[in-house]
């Protein structure tokens, strides 16, 4: 009996293989004994492009097109490598005495997908068994191998992986075209990406309509800590209670409390995102990259969880590893001799599929000096959270101090906190900083981290300030705008902006898929995009701040494209499909007559009064904004309809065009700014339809026929002949 092992990458493959002791790697596979271990290269096969569908006419953009409905779904390979991927699998699969093959991509929906597309667009029909495991060490390899079960047992989750692709397909394909084509503009619109969008403009709304409010609070210092009065929007006021506080304050109540900060769960790919972004700027997807580049090296467990726990069949393997000195001595020295509850990190109900990341225990033998930085600071952060996570509690004890001044009519409450750390616990392992988290009310946290208020105070003593009482003058504050690492937490708890309770419960939903919009492995993709888009742009300290462009969008595109509640929906639903309640096709079908009504409410938003496309100036026909459809520029009011025999005709609009190249020269964007605010563009390199000659001239823009050449006095063609084609202009087709 010979197996055939699929798995998701080289690297991963050469592990499988080194587990299973080893072989020969030759045709694009690794022979060992009854064995052969082959690879794909991610996702070989992928969902057809429309223009993929013949006889539909969706490789045109055109609202007669809409909705792309495929029905009989296509699938496709793109590039030579792929294909040639494709081909060494044929070959193994197609092996005389091949009677098993072994799924062993990545334990998630994603890996499930990229398995069952290569064998069903191979038409490979065997027994499959799943090797489900998390690491690459040998070891964990080895075991998962002996326990390995029947590929069929993982349906539900091949189902729902392939509901949510064909449903973004979909929903993106319809939405980006039909918005596209009634705003005149190229837009990308999705399930995920638009929310995560109106999040980040909601935000900047908040921020940019606060109007700072000033107040004022009276200051007593005490000596090792401050009372402060209440805010006063009176600075007279604020006045007065300094000085009553001048003449002594009466402590009126006392609290004190001893609070126990239990040790932080071990990672997900979200936390350690965040927290990478908090600590060192790091965007979330170098943070992926990093931590996958340290999962094929073998020194990271599986990087695109959504766990934060272990199993106890689990336990073993972490003991070991917090038994290990050389990991504690490179990465968390301050960790050496902390007394550990290994056991905090068990939860086996709350593992679905894949644990927590955690280094391995080829991490303990490996040069540091041989990963790249970031590769050495996730490592690192990986490592000191898993020490983090079995420590003691961080013990603190937090003081309230209240006091008044005054008397009569004129009293007024003064407050003081203190908040000392009595026992450091796992915080020993990385003190936290101060200024580290952007979700800190910042200026009281670090106040009262500085304060100490006595241990004798009681309350019902007088206090005479130990220096002068003063005034404070602040501003309120706006909310803070999205980093990175806030915009993630949103992302994984958006069940807030959400307020049917079985929806807020679909989304926090974390035993069968990632909890709120977007999954670990995506959303780092979802925020790169929305940057690359233009929607969203870097501040300076790492702010994410929506432009213009995704403003816009925002208010154009139908509310349930930008409501949570959609990805709610999706994932109540695939959460059914992955458990066995819920047909595959009827939640399929649901999504889909969904996507098929976004172009009519694409329509429906042309009259709201906002212009998604770019302008690139007037139209000098007209004077309307210019835009550009299909490469060509346009005057925004130009209409077109497709007559019977497929050509298109003006219906409405003055006509006006630029076409993109001018005598085998093509336009850049700079040119036709220039050109459209009246000036002249020089270029080099015409070509002549007639004579072939190559000659240079100026370009102007032309109210009548697009653009027209402009020549000097004497133009003269390279090589000294007169310049051939003086006075000739852009036509409408394209280049005389």
């Amino acid at each position: 009996m010979t197996k055939v092992v699929i798995a998701e990458k080289r690297s991963v493959a050469r592990a499988v293989a080194a587990a299973l002791g080893g072989g020969v790697e030759r045709a694009g596979g690794i022979e060992c004994g009854d064995v052969v271990v082959t690879w794909a290269a991610g996702h070989l096969v992928d969902l057809a492009e429309p223009g993929d569908y013949p006889g539909r006419g969706w490789g045109r953009w055109s609202m007669e097109s809409l909705p792309i409905d495929p029905g009989e779904w296509r699938w496709r390979v793109e590039g030579g490598e792929a294909r040639a991927r494709l081909d060494a699998i044929r070959a193994a699969v197609g092996r005389d005495g091949v009677d098993v093959l072994v799924n062993a991509c990545d334990p998630d929906r994603e890996g499930e997908a990229i398995f069952d597309r290569i064998v069903r667009y191979l038409d490979v029909r065997l027994p499959v068994l799943r090797l489900w495991v998390a690491s690459l060490e040998e070891d964990a390899i080895r075991a998962a191998w002996e326990t390995m079960r029947p590929g069929v047992e993982y349906r539900g989750l091949r189902d729902a992986a392939d509901i949510r692709a064909k449903a973004d397909w979909l929903i993106g394909m319809n939405a980006s075209r039909a918005y596209g084509l009634v705003h005149d503009a190229r837009v990308s619109v999705g399930r995920v990406q638009t929310p995560t969008l109106a999040m980040v403009v909601g935000r900047d709304g908040e921020v940019e309509s606060h109007r700072p409010v000033p107040f004022w609070q009276a200051v007593a210092p005490m000596g090792g800590f401050t009372f402060m009065s209440g805010r006063e929007q009176d600075q007279a006021r604020a006045r007065l209670a300094a000085d009553l506080a001048a003449r002594g304050l009466a402590v009126t109540k006392v609290e004190r409390r001893e609070v126990h900060d239990r040790p932080p769960r071990l990672y997900d790919l979200t936390g350690l995102q965040k927290d990478m972004n908090r600590m060192h700027r790091m965007s979330a997807a170098r943070t992926l990259a990093a931590l996958q580049g340290l999962y094929e090296a073998g020194l990271a467990t599986y990087p695109r969880t959504d766990s934060r726990f272990i199993t106890h069949d689990d336990l073993p393997t972490l003991e070991a590893l917090l038994a290990c000195a050389p990991l504690a001595d490179v990465y968390a020295p301050a960790a050496r001799g902390m007394r550990m509850r290994p056991e905090l990190t068990v939860s086996d109900g709350r593992v679905a599929g894949h644990t927590a990341i955690l280094p391995t225990a080829r991490a303990a033998h490996a040069d540091p000096a041989r990963l790249d930085e970031d590769g050495r600071l996730v490592l690192t952060r990986v490592v000191r959270r898993m020490f983090e996570a079995v420590g003691d509690d961080r013990v603190r004890m937090l003081v309230h101090a209240h006091a008044r001044a005054g008397h009569g009519t004129d009293v007024f409450g003064f407050d003081a906190s203190s908040d000392e750390t009595l026992q450091a616990g796992w915080s020993v392992v990385e003190p936290p900083r101060a200024d580290e988290d952007a979700d800190t009310d910042g200026d009281d946290a670090r106040r009262a981290a500085r304060e100490r208020i006595p241990a004798n105070l009681r309350e019902g003593v007088t206090l005479a300030p130990v220096g002068p009482t003063g005034v404070h003058e602040g501003r309120t504050s706006p909310p803070k705008r999205f980093t990175e690492a806030t915009l993630l937490a949103a992302m994984e708890h958006a069940s807030r902006f959400v307020d049917d309770p079985g929806l807020k419960a679909a989304l926090d939903d974390d035993t069968s898929h990632s909890g709120g919009i977007g999954t670990p492995a995506t959303r780092a993709d979802v925020i790169e995009k929305l940057l690359r888009c233009g929607y969203l742009e870097r501040r300076r300290g790492g702010a994410l701040v929506s432009t213009q462009a995704g403003r816009d969008l925002v208010r154009v595109v139908d509310a349930r494209l930008r409501d949570v509640a959609l990805t709610a929906d999706m994932e109540q639903a695939l959460a059914q499909v992955e458990r066995g309640g819920a047909d595959p096709a009827e939640v399929m079908e649901a999504f889909r007559a969904w996507a098929v009504e976004i172009p009519s409410l694409a329509a429906s938003s042309r009259d709201v009064g906002v212009t998604l496309a770019r302008q690139w100036g007037p139209c000098p026909r007209c004077g309307a904004p210019v835009v550009e459809r299909g490469g060509v520029w346009t005057c925004s009011t130009n209409r077109s309809e497709r007559d019977g025999d497929g050509s298109w005709r003006d219906v409405e609009g003055c006509g006006w065009r630029l076409w993109p190249t001018l005598c085998g020269v093509r336009l850049t964007d700079a040119n036709v700014r220039r050109l459209l605010a009246g000036g002249q563009v020089a270029r080099k390199g015409f070509t002549s339809k007639r004579t072939g000659r190559r000659f240079d001239a100026k370009v102007a823009i032309d109210a009548r026929r697009g653009a027209r050449l402009v020549f000097d006095d004497e133009p003269r063609a390279r090589g000294g002949a007169h310049a051939p084609g003086a006075n000739r202009t852009q036509t409408p087709e394209g280049e005389e």
